[in-house]
């Protein structure tokens, strides 16, 4: 077996043009991540403030003083329970100014109607959430417009994440309801909206599920010995398409 010694003369002669190579090398490629650091970063980041600029105009905010200029939407609820919850709400912005609900009573022909009084409106509150946090996203982003320079892609992640916690909170709040016991929800506010006041054994909740909105109305059948049986009665409806492309 035959070895082959390296000339250890060439290969020191041949150093410093390695080095010198290596130098210019890193050299275009630094020359090029500042490029990108200076320019793409800036367009990609313009290209989803426009983006989530759109999914906030969804959520139509309303002006103080100008609340009653934004668009009223009028939804019949479809009932997922033979019809027996029936009617129409009226949503203004996050705001639910309206409704009017028929409800057919289990194993009777009475129908109870219910209406929101005059004086009451009731407010989506994961509406307004989600849109706080898609309008946060866009303060991170306005935060670093073009005039600002990122100075290592650490940078650029640690803002990417931020804005990405942001419209992942925006989304969770439009697909996981916050889930109301039933001692919770008969000592809400919710209950005090309606006129004639509902009964003591019927309850119903308002919430945005994906973009469905959707009613649960519950009835409490007393059970011996002393128990309680639960009938919920649901009725949803599309709402605006709120989850854009962002939010998915």
């Amino acid at each position: 077996m035959q070895h082959k010694m390296l000339n250890p003369q060439r290969s020191l002669s041949e150093l410093p043009k390695m080095s010198t190579a290596s130098q210019v090398e890193r050299a275009v490629l630094e020359e090029e991540f500042n490029w990108l650091l200076k320019e793409e970063v800036h367009a990609v980041l313009k290209q989803l403030q426009d983006v989530l600029k759109e999914a906030s105009r969804r959520f139509a905010m309303p002006t103080p003083g100008l609340e009653s200029q934004l668009k009223q939407e009028n939804f019949i609820l479809g009932s997922s329970t033979m019809d027996q919850v029936k009617g129409v709400l009226t949503l203004q912005g996050e705001t639910l100014t309206q409704a009017d609900i028929n409800l057919k009573v289990a194993k009777s022909s009475q129908v109870l109607h219910f209406q929101f009084r005059d004086d009451k409106q009731w407010k989506l509150q994961q509406i307004q959430d989600a849109r706080n946090h898609v309008n946060q996203a866009l303060q991170l982003l306005s935060s670093h417009d073009e005039s600002y320079h990122f100075k290592t892609g650490a940078e650029v992640n640690k803002l990417m994440d931020a804005v990405m916690l942001q419209l992942t909170r925006a989304r969770n709040r439009l697909t996981t309801p916050a889930s109301l016991t039933l001692p919770e929800l008969a000592t809400s506010g919710l209950m005090k909206m309606f006129s004639p006041p509902m009964p003591g054994d019927v309850m119903a909740n308002f919430y945005i599920n994906l973009s469905k909105l959707c009613l649960t109305v519950y009835q409490l059948h007393v059970m011996p010995p002393n128990s309680t049986k639960v009938r919920g009665c649901d009725s949803v409806k599309t709402l605006l398409n709120l989850t854009t492309t962002a939010l998915r």
